[in-house]
């Protein structure tokens, strides 16, 4: 591949370019590995221009329906937006289960906009290994703001917070989400809160939940001490409370950019991805160093005959030596 060629594709904001360099990335073969590092390097550079939210909420929130009304809005105003929106893997081939390309259809038609949907392969937390670069390239083709929707279960809010510049939580009316069903640090990780399906007969019972989560979250430390976490009102079917969100995240970033505080966190967030990256590529090499002596030590630990602890010290050794 033409990695030279691929780089100002992307640089001059070409979408197919775009799509076969995160294709790239997203390959397990290690030639294509390689030359997906080449082209992120080339393009690093490039980067960094965009604002980066991250969308997490309880299933049946709405998350797709909000993000498409928010993206088309920052369209109307101009801005190009790039969702990657990150779908459970299949047991049996893979690929996605949700599909939010589909669930996002007015916004995938929109030229200013660009969505793509990755399974998540099974990594911690339902986050696609390579969103991160993703994230890059698409900076790096123009976008002015990224949206990532993570599939709201397990570890995938810690995952996203990590690589995002605001982390934002949908929680919805009158579907159970009282504040004892919701985890305190889920909570503790959301910048702003927003309170999606306010409208018609579920009004009253959004300004009430909104009520409940705003003193929830007085009770709680701010995560940053140059901002404190607020909740919104929001309809993404009648477009209501968008421009309110969006003024949220400009005073967010103005705060957090004059202090410095979110070029640090920028920087913290990429150490913290080489880290990740080293385990991964740990495991990875671990898996392919002496798979059959990797199968007999599964073996005994599952039949009982070997401790975890004593496999996983013999296996470290065979691998180290």
């Amino acid at each position: 591949m033409d990695i030279e060629s691929l780089k100002e594709g992307i640089l001059k904001g070409q979408r197919r370019a775009l799509a076969k360099g995160i294709t790239l990335s997203e390959s397990t073969r290690s030639e294509h590995q390689a030359e997906a590092q080449k082209l992120l390097t080339a393009l690093l550079p490039h980067t960094g221009g965009a604002i980066r939210l991250g969308f997490t909420g309880t299933p049946g929130v709405g998350k797709s329906t909000f993000i498409e009304a928010f993206g088309t809005f920052l369209t109307e105003q101009g801005l190009k937006v790039a969702v990657l929106a990150i779908d459970p893997s299949s047991t049996l081939n893979g690929g996605s289960i949700l599909g939010d390309k589909t669930r996002m259809e007015h916004l995938s038609r929109n030229p200013k906009a660009f969505i793509r949907p990755s399974p998540s392969g099974g990594s911690l937390g339902g986050v696609a290994r390579r969103t991160r670069e993703a994230l890059l390239m698409c900076e790096a083709a123009g976008y002015d703001v990224i949206l990532i929707e993570t599939v709201g279960v397990g570890q995938s809010e810690v995952a996203v917070a990590e690589m995002v510049d605001m982390f934002l939580l949908l929680l919805s009316p009158g579907g159970g989400d009282d504040l004892q069903g919701i985890k305190r640090g889920i909570m503790e990780l959301a910048d702003l809160v927003i309170v999606n399906k306010a409208d018609g007969d579920l009004e009253a019972a959004a300004k009430r939940a909104a009520a409940d989560y705003t003193l929830a979250l007085h009770l709680m430390r701010p995560k940053s001490p140059n901002w404190t976490a607020h909740v919104c009102l929001a309809s993404a079917l009648k477009s209501k409370g968008l421009e309110e969100i969006w003024q949220a995240v400009g005073q967010y970033r103005e705060k957090l950019g004059d202090s410095g505080e979110l070029a640090a966190n920028r920087a913290d967030q990429a150490v913290s991805w080489m880290w990740s990256e080293i385990h991964d590529q740990l495991v990875d090499r671990f898996r392919d160093h002496l798979p059959e002596r990797l199968a007999e030590t599964e073996t005994a630990v599952r039949e009982g005959k070997l401790p975890p602890t004593a496999a996983a010290r013999e296996l470290l050794e065979a691998f180290l030596g």
